[in-house]
């Protein structure tokens, strides 16, 4: 099974890369800079991974193209997408510039677009997972956070709008939340901690629960049913254990 990664070569990005190539996945990452995706790539076969990478503007639509191609003739088409590559200007909104403004909705917003198209075509035959990272900010606003914000909750419109489109297909519409240095830096560790789920599952509404519940119980039965691989299930389930510790991190 093939995911793709953007903006992989630092940060969640790299942390999620390095979690999907342990559970068994190859990988297709990219980034802006060259030698970071060398390294990066690099650093996923020191650990045993199958991965490839190239470097790519992920808001630039030849750049993506570029990529896509480059990723199905690699490996096919991928079986999860995982839209992380984000910017943040962080400024009041009379000293954000146009260019501020242009260039995080490019990079937060135009590539959730660009990079779905592009690979939507190649999953829409295997079926699969697409999960855009989105952040607290998408459900909240905050002072000098007006372009970043307001490219956060385009995220969720997006994927709001695209599950709809999609899901007849057997592509499932995930969005994950991250947003704090404890978040990051437990991604970043590459490994789950019980006591870390334990403290983050006190901190749940009994709507919160329900949802995880329903999400773990739908996954399992899929998987009985032979609807997903049991890769696939492998994958839900670590991305819930995620959201366990780390989205519900920033109420701990």
């Amino acid at each position: 099974m093939l995911a793709v990664v953007t903006g992989a070569t630092e940060g969640i990005g790299r942390a999620i890369a390095f979690r999907l190539g342990h559970a068994g996945a190859k990988l297709a990452i990219c980034a802006r800079t060259e030698p970071n995706v060398r390294a990066t790539v690099q650093a996923l076969r020191d650990a045993r991974i199958d991965a490839v990478g190239m470097p790519c503007d992920v808001s630039d639509p030849a750049g993506v193209d570029a990529f896509a191609a480059f990723t199905v003739k690699q490996h096919g088409a991928p079986r999860v997408l995982v839209n992380n590559a984000g910017i943040g200007r962080f400024k009041p909104l009379s000293e954000l510039s146009l260019e501020d403004w242009d260039a995080t909705m490019a990079v937060n917003v135009r590539s959730l677009f660009l990079m779905t198209r592009a690979f939507l075509a190649g999953m829409k035959q295997g079926g699969g997972t697409i999960v855009n990272i989105a952040s607290l900010a998408g459900k909240n606003g905050f002072e000098g956070g007006t372009a970043y914000c307001a490219s956060k909750h385009a995220v969720l419109g997006f994927s709001k709008a695209l599950m709809p489109e999609v899901r007849k297909h057997n592509i499932q519409r995930i969005n994950e939340f991250f947003s704090s240095p404890l978040a990051q830096k437990a991604l970043q560790d590459h490994h789950i901690d019980a006591t870390q789920v334990k403290a983050a599952v006190s901190q749940l509404s009994d709507e919160e629960l329900s949802k995880i519940a329903a999400r773990t119980d739908k996954a399992q039965k899929d998987f009985a049913a032979g609807a997903i691989t049991d890769h696939l299930l492998i994958l839900i389930v670590i991305a819930i254990a995620v959201v366990l510790i780390i989205v519900l991190a920033v109420k701990l």
